[in-house]
C-alpha cells in the first residue's frame, strides 16, 4: 500500500510540474493575439479557443498535484483549532462520504464524455478554428482521474494515521 501512495503521489507531482509549463505557451500566444489584433489589425482565428483549452488543461491536471500539497482552498475558522486526530477524523469522512464518491462520478461522466467526442469527431462550434474537441476532453478526464487517485491516497493517509502507522500527517496546518 505504500508504494501505492508513494506512486500516486509521483505521478501527481510530475502531472503539476509538467502542466506548469504550459503556462509559457499560453503566454505567448496571448501576447500574439495582442500584438496581433492591435498592432497588425490582424486579429487571429485560433487564440480564444487555444487560451480557455489551455488554461482548462491547467487547472484540471493540476487540481491533484494542489491537492497533494494542501494546496486547495479551505474554511478552516473551526478546522484549524481542532486537534490533529479529530482533523483526520473529518478529513476521512469527507474523503469517504463527499469527495471519492462525487470524483467518481465525475470520472466516469467525463470517460463518456470523451469518448462521445471521439467517436463523433465533435468540433468546439466556439471560432472559426473549430478544432476537434476530444484531445481537450480527454484532458477532463486525466484530471480528474488524477484528483481521484490523489484522494485516494490521501485517504489511505488518513487511515495510516488514525491506526498509528504513521505519526505524523499534515492536515492543512498551514
Amino acid at each position: 500500500m505504500a508504494y501505492l501512495v508513494r506512486l500516486i503521489e509521483r505521478v501527481s507531482g510530475l502531472s503539476g510540474l509538467v502542466i506548469a509549463w504550459l503556462v509559457f505557451p499560453l503566454i505567448i500566444a496571448s501576447c500574439y493575439e495582442v500584438f496581433s489584433r492591435y498592432i497588425l489589425n490582424a486579429p487571429t482565428i485560433w487564440a480564444f479557443e487555444l487560451g480557455y483549452m489551455a488554461m482548462g488543461t491547467h487547472a484540471l491536471i493540476g487540481a491533484a498535484y494542489t491537492l497533494r500539497d494542501r494546496g486547495h482552498i479551505r474554511i478552516d475558522v473551526f478546522y484549524s483549532h481542532l486537534p490533529v486526530k479529530t482533523k483526520v477524523l473529518i478529513d476521512t469522512a469527507g474523503y469517504v462520504c463527499l469527495f471519492l464518491p462525487v470524483v467518481s462520478w465525475v470520472t466516469l461522466g467525463l470517460w463518456e464524455y470523451w469518448v462521445e467526442a471521439l467517436v463523433a469527431g465533435d468540433r468546439s462550434g466556439q471560432s472559426a478554428w473549430n478544432p476537434i474537441i476530444w484531445p481537450f476532453r480527454l484532458m477532463f478526464f486525466l484530471g480528474f482521474a488524477l484528483l481521484w487517485a490523489q484522494g485516494l491516497a490521501e485517504l489511505i493517509k488518513c487511515f495510516w494515521y488514525l491506526s498509528g502507522r504513521i505519526e505524523e500527517l499534515d492536515s492543512g496546518d498551514g
